[in-house]
């Protein structure tokens, strides 16, 4: 049986560099979701998100697409996150996945829970904050009221009994070096796909 592993974490815990990780290290197949969010500087179209405006989301939910959204609105705007089922074949092989709890909950109930695994990424709060600063600064145009924004709603969104509902139990701590979080992920993809 393959398998989709799905990373999840708060912002700046490390989700798109621990990703990146496994893409390159395992023969794991990405899942490319959706956005309506402007992209990032060194993003591209169809490799981090599939980059599309509010009318061909629209047009992907009439067409019964979409597996789960998100919107958000944000100091910007609405921003919408969502998985289409056209992007997923399990027959492939297995899948790495990267979003938010609620995405998580949704895929895994439209795909079965046996079927998406959950790699939740842990990061003390303070060590995150320096993080999304630090990577914030870097950009041509720096949205620190919108990292503001990010930071403040993931302490509701990945609550402790958010995650427990969930069925999150095991956790990766990636606090402070990064590749040892790495190398137990790995090991743990490992022997999920092998079982």
């Amino acid at each position: 049986m393959n398998h989709i592993f799905y990373i999840m974490g708060k912002s700046s815990s490390g989700k798109d560099s621990v990703y990146k990780r496994l893409l390159s290290d395992l023969n794991l197949i990405p899942v490319v979701t959706y956005t309506t969010r402007p992209m990032r500087e060194n993003e591209c179209n169809g490799r981090e998100y599939h980059f599309v405006d509010k009318k061909c989301f629209d047009e992907m939910c009439r067409n019964g697409e979409v597996i789960e959204k998100r919107i958000y609105n944000t100091v910007y705007g609405e921003w919408i996150y969502f998985t289409s089922g056209n992007c997923i074949n399990l027959e492939n092989g297995n899948y790495i996945g990267i979003g938010t709890l609620e995405s998580y909950v949704r895929i895994r109930d439209y795909f079965g829970g046996d079927t998406v695994i959950p790699i939740y990424i842990e990061v003390d709060d303070g060590i995150r904050l320096i993080r999304a600063v630090e990577r914030e600064r870097l950009e041509a145009f720096p949205k620190y009221k919108e990292l503001c924004r990010r930071f403040i709603a993931d302490s509701d969104d990945f609550a402790e009994e958010n995650l427990l509902f969930a069925g999150i139990v095991k956790r990766f701590c990636n606090n402070t070096e990064i590749k040892s979080c790495i190398d137990e992920i790995e090991n743990y993809i490992n022997k999920k796909a092998d079982a």
